[in-house]
């Protein structure tokens, strides 16, 4: 909707509060919209637009969600700490505590100085799930400003929006589907679509345009037909016919590989009535009008979904022989399936404790987060949400009947732990549907798990290979962490000095000034052997640590020549040369022309820390910054040069993967299966098997940048027997 002014806008969104809680007292709304309109006076959107319009605009996403006035408060002021110079404190002064925690949730670390735009960002995401854990609104603010940001994305420049709808898709439509928000979900996908897949999205458009009238009109026969049979059952109920969004009918034709043409089931009809007795009447009626189709019914009534969705789903031949999708809820369960979260919230005006208890039970999976933040990297922390969190779910049952939830490829362990924690660390076996399985079985929907315990039980390292999902692993390694602190510190120092020399690095000299104690500072791992238990137990990767201390060492060496060397202070001083484009993804410090090569000993890709070296008649030759050739090369430092990425996001690299597991029949399918799954190109496949009874696989991989690769190293990690996965950079086996 468009308004003439900010006034206007004001006004419509405290008429908007007015329909949902009529007595609503808005002095925080208006004061906060004063601040805002005065902080950000002086500022413009890319749209040309005053500030202002974008707190208003989510504000009234949130008015329409009908939460509460103290989160639409926080909404006008979600910006402002980031962007001007009024503080939290000033907040806190002037709206309370709560105002401010969400404000402070929503806003990015962009005061640190990190060492990547991408590590600013995973930590502030990272930042913002934790704050999320504690108060749900954070992300509903979130979800808002997103929802109206891809509303405005047309003024972007297309990297950046290619970017942000990416982001989009991979992060906020799964966490507003997670909370039950589809009326927020449905249109970040279909934005993101647009944006993503321009040409597909047009086309689908077109094509839903053009076969609209045949389609509306065998909807139209079917909600007719159920009409009249609604009216003569007396059940009290409105009818009405829903197009799918164009992502969910996109997946759909890409999942099962069809046209437009073969995709019927394009509307659905959805049927409301007062009261779930009548949902199953309903479903009775439905059912006598027309055959359902096998295995298309779904009763989220009796099995809610983890975002507490309800419904009845089914599918029938309808008058034309054509499939009609058609659900049934009450008026209750439908304000839940379009407001999610928001339905729910017990902060809203008159019901300050209602149902609290039963909140706190369904929205549990938020809790899970702050268990994370002890023993994940930001990457780490990003790659399990979308792993765990977004991922598909399996429904299983406990002996006594309730239900529970897992992520797919969940195990009994994860089931385990998920009861309790002690429960998990006292497993030692489970039953399946009343018959003994091994502990990696995979949970499937309806399974009947049962778990068995002893006194003596106790979790076995092997369990990190095989669980399913980051609360479990968690879990396991708290209780490593707190069992074995000696061990687990002997076998970080060991498992650091090792992968030091397999790079050719001496680790005393590597490790001296103090350095280990400065990476524990950095990660938040507090004392030097917090961080050695930490990398014991596996809390930390090991190559996250070395590139960490091999990045400090490397500017202890620099400070120490720019000390000592007066060649150093004059280039200091010198204006910077230029960098030039070179038509390979890289830009060059000084003459343009150059020929540009990436090193084979490092393999860089988009994302790693980069540095060029000069060769002697082959151009600039670019390497990692952490390559052992470069930082165990001291003599011909003065051949080094400043390089950048110049990536747009369409060319692929060469990285090395080196994978380590138990050497038992399947292993390597299972491994050539995900990368399959994931659509990865393997350039060359070499194995061994050692004494062990390991085996080594290194494989060369084709991807974008290096966020992809850790996404695909944290799901290679994920598969049963697998023990480490990491970048190599040796020889051959």
């Amino acid at each position: 909707m468009e308004f003439k002014d900010k006034q206007e806008a004001l006004n419509y969104l405290i008429k908007t509060i007015h329909t949902y809680q009529p007595n609503a007292d808005c002095v925080d709304v208006k004061k906060a919209f004063e601040l805002a309109d005065k902080a950000h006076e002086q500022q413009q959107r890319v749209s040309g637009e005053p500030y202002i319009t974008h707190p208003l605009a989510v504000a009234q996403i949130l008015a329409e969600l009908q939460i509460d006035t103290t989160t639409i408060t926080a909404s006008l002021l979600h910006d402002v700490v980031e962007d001007t110079s009024y503080t939290l404190e000033d907040l806190t002064q002037e709206f309370g505590s709560q105002v401010a925690f969400l404000v402070d949730g929503v806003t990015k670390l962009s005061r640190i100085d990190y060492r990547t735009k991408e590590d600013q960002q995973l930590n502030s995401m990272r930042k913002m799930f934790l704050a999320m854990a504690k108060d749900v609104r954070v992300v509903v603010i979130k979800l808002a400003d997103r929802l109206h940001n891809m509303r405005t994305l047309k003024y972007m420049r297309s990297d950046k929006q290619k970017r942000i709808a990416q982001e989009t898709l991979e992060i906020f439509a799964p966490l507003a589907h997670r909370l039950g928000i589809f009326n927020i979900k449905w249109e970040l996908e279909d934005l993101s679509f647009r944006y993503l897949e321009p040409d597909k999205y047009y086309d689908l458009v077109d094509q839903m345009k053009q076969k609209r009238h045949v389609r509306e009109e065998i909807v139209n026969e079917a909600i007719n037909v159920m009409r009249k049979a609604l009216e003569e059952s007396n059940i009290k109920f409105e009818i009405n016919g829903r197009p799918k969004h164009f992502y969910s009918i996109y997946k759909k034709m890409k999942k099962d590989n069809r046209d437009l043409s073969q995709v019927y089931d394009l509307y659905a009809v959805r049927i409301i009535v007062d009261t779930v007795q009548d949902c199953y009447g309903v479903l009775g009626i439905v059912h006598s009008l027309w055959k359902p189709l096998p295995y298309r019914f779904k009763d989220y009534i009796a099995m809610p979904k983890p975002n507490n969705y309800q419904s009845l789903h089914t599918t029938v031949i309808g008058t034309r022989g054509q499939p009609v999708e058609i659900q049934i809820r009450t008026w209750e369960m439908h304000r839940v399936a379009e407001y999610g979260v928001a339905a729910h919230w017990r902060y809203k005006e008159g019901h300050a404790n209602a149902g609290k208890n039963e909140f706190d039970e369904k929205m549990g999976w938020l809790r899970n987060l702050l268990e994370w933040q002890d023993t994940s990297n930001p990457k780490e922390f990003m790659n399990s949400l979308k792993l765990d969190a977004f991922s598909d779910e399996v429904f299983v049952f406990t002996p006594r009947g309730d239900v529970i939830d897992m992520p797919q490829g969940a195990i009994p362990i994860d089931f385990a732990y998920r009861i309790h924690t002690d429960v998990g660390h006292r497993c030692v076996g489970a039953k399946i549907n009343s018959k003994i399985v091994p502990l990696n079985t995979p949970l499937k929907n309806g399974d009947i798990i049962e778990i068995i315990t002893s006194k003596n039980g106790k979790p076995s390292l092997d369990w990190l290979n095989i669980v399913g999902s980051s609360e479990s692993r968690s879990k396991i390694r708290s209780w490593f962490k707190k069992e074995n602190r000696e061990e687990n510190i002997t076998k970080g120092a060991e498992s650091l000095e090792r992968e030091c020399k397999r790079l050719n690095h001496d680790w005393k000299v590597l490790n001296k000034a103090g350095r280990l104690a400065r990476v524990a500072k950095q990660m938040n791992a507090g004392s030097e052997d917090d961080l050695l238990a930490a990398v014991g137990y596996g809390g930390f990767a090991v190559n996250t640590v070395l590139i960490k201390l091999l990045d400090l060492h490397k500017k202890d060496i620099q400070k120490e020549e720019e000390k000592n060397s007066h060649t150093a202070v004059v280039e200091k001083l010198r204006p910077r040369k230029p960098l030039h484009k070179t038509g390979t993804g890289i830009l060059v410090k000084g003459e343009s022309g150059l020929l540009v090569r990436l090193a084979k000993c490092c393999s860089p890709v988009p994302g790693d820390p980069i540095i060029g070296f000069i060769t002697r008649g082959r151009g600039v030759s670019v390497h990692r910054a952490d390559c052992p050739s470069i930082t165990n090369n001291q003599e011909d430092v003065d051949r080094l040069i400043d390089v950048e990425w110049d990536y747009d996001g369409k060319e692929m690299f060469e990285v090395n993967m080196e994978i380590v597991a138990y050497d038992r029949t399947g292993v390597m399918a299972d491994i050539m299966a995900t990368l399959a799954e994931m659509k990865i190109s393997i350039l060359n496949v070499n194995a061994k098997v050692n004494d062990t009874k390991t085996v080594t696989v290194h494989l060369g991989i084709s991807i974008k940048d290096l966020a992809q690769f850790e996404f695909i190293a944290t799901k290679i990690r994920r598969l049963k027997d697998v023990y480490t996965v990491q970048r190599y950079t040796g020889g051959a086996i």
